[in-house]
């Protein structure tokens, strides 16, 4: 019996064994071909007619940025910066959008992180002086304000997190956007704080208006008149970023999804940022 009962539970292990690897198969195939219809789907667009956008700088102003690619080396990515940003694409990482209308963001999981984080990123970080400084602004001085038009339209497979927008300081981040798919809320110092959507379907596009203003951090949300959440809190050497941000990585995720179709994506359609003083 107990031989029996042996042999039993090893060809039951046996069996959820190879059931794992056929649906991690299934996935990774099905994954293939979504992205190799993506690809010829551009081919196809680009045999047309229709007037090309070549570079992410011509959807969008990019001036006063920098961008940080999930490309490089171990805890030192590139950083691209004016005036090379200006005629700067990288497929598939930092593209103008199929429809020529947004730039698109895209942090595979296996990306190279920065040093300050476990997570790739291809994101902006806002300069000035036409991208030649870092912008450094206090939430006491002035007032500062950034817009944002966006669509998050991929997550990690496993641990489905993304940011997409964000204030930073000088040590941290203050306040960002960030998917828990599906829901995408506001988040202060690594929480939670107020749920924006309770099931944020991939690819809605949404508007965010950060406004920084007298030590009060104002969220609104598509057009709202009053801010959907206010953060009272002094900051300095105060920064906007932008783009996509997994919140993901090899370790996260199994090892046969450590690879760079697994990634998170960001549509941006606009973005812009002011300062009054």
């Amino acid at each position: 019996m107990e031989k029996k009962s042996k042999i039993i539970w090893q060809n039951l292990t046996l069996t959820i064994v190879v059931l794992f690897l056929i649906l991690a198969g299934s996935m990774y195939y099905l994954n293939f071909l979504s992205t190799s219809w993506e690809f010829s789907n551009l081919r196809f667009r680009q045999t047309t007619g229709q007037v090309q956008s070549n570079y992410p700088s011509e959807v969008i102003n990019l001036t006063n940025w920098k961008l940080t690619l999930p490309t490089g080396n171990y805890k030192d990515p590139d950083e691209i910066k004016q005036p090379e940003l200006e005629n700067y694409v990288i497929d598939p990482w930092f593209i103008v959008s199929s429809r020529q209308n947004a730039i698109r963001f895209r942090a595979p999981v296996n990306g190279v992180t920065t040093k300050g984080s476990n997570y790739p990123r291809t994101e902006l970080r806002e300069m000035t002086d036409d991208g030649k400084s870092k912008a450094s602004w206090s939430s006491t001085w002035g007032r500062h304000t950034m817009f944002i038009d966006q669509a998050i339209t991929a997550v990690p497979w496993i641990k489905k997190q993304v940011v997409a927008g964000q204030i930073h300081d000088s040590e941290d981040d203050v306040i960002v956007i960030r998917l828990d798919y599906p829901k995408l809320y506001i988040n202060v110092d690594g929480k939670n704080k107020y749920t924006l959507e309770q099931k944020y379907q991939l690819g809605k596009r949404f508007k965010l208006r950060f406004e920084v203003e007298e030590g009060r951090t104002k969220i609104y949300y598509n057009g709202s008149r009053q801010p959907v959440y206010i953060l009272s809190k002094k900051y300095s050497e105060a920064y906007f970023k932008a783009g996509a941000y997994s919140q993901s990585n090899c370790q996260k995720e199994l090892i046969f999804l450590c690879h760079n179709r697994n990634y998170g994506e960001v549509l941006l359609y606009q973005l812009s940022v002011s300062h009054e003083t």
